[in-house]
């Protein structure tokens, strides 16, 4: 039977697991197998670029983690897998399919997304909206296309005058 001091350890690691499944927006499960150390390196700076985080634990740990707080991801938890998670719910979701694109190594498998588990389809669909700033770009264009074709439109008007007279 393992001694007091691992045990501690190991529970130290399941609530840190918990915390970061419970306090992030997005959880996410991935496959690493075949990412070369290089592309590990730059998948955790990327991930820290968009404030999120890359961490690789034990499954039987990170199942005990999400078991405490009632996720049942299945069998997913089969096979190495790391995890990365941030308080974005879009950002760790957006880089990992972006790297994926082109790592072939990098499969996303599952996900906890605001507090709910979902599955690839969904994440791969939540991976195709624009950024935060790209949907304000948006909507400032549209905010801005009322005045401008409002404008054109005067000034339409007041060339038509100005031919009548």
């Amino acid at each position: 039977m393992a001694n007091q001091k691992i045990l501690e350890k190991k529970q130290l690691v399941i609530d840190e697991i918990a915390k970061n499944a419970k306090e992030s927006n997005a959880f996410i499960l991935f496959e690493y197998q075949g990412l070369t150390v290089a592309d590990m390196t730059e998948l955790r700076r990327k991930l820290r670029e968009n404030d999120s985080e890359l961490k690789i634990y034990k499954n039987t740990l990170t199942k005990r983690a999400l078991d405490s707080l009632n996720i049942d991801l299945g069998d997913e938890l089969n096979g190495p897998k790391a995890v990365a998670f941030g308080t974005d719910m879009i950002a760790p979701i957006k880089v990992l399919n972006e790297f994926a694109k082109t790592h072939e190594a990098l499969q996303l498998k599952v996900g906890i997304v605001d507090g709910e588990v979902t599955d690839l389809d969904t994440l791969k669909k939540l991976a195709a909206i624009p950024s935060r700033e790209g949907l304000l770009t948006m909507f400032a264009s549209g905010l801005m296309a009322i005045p401008r074709d409002f404008a054109i439109c005067l000034d339409l008007h007041s060339k038509n005058l100005e031919e009548n007279n």
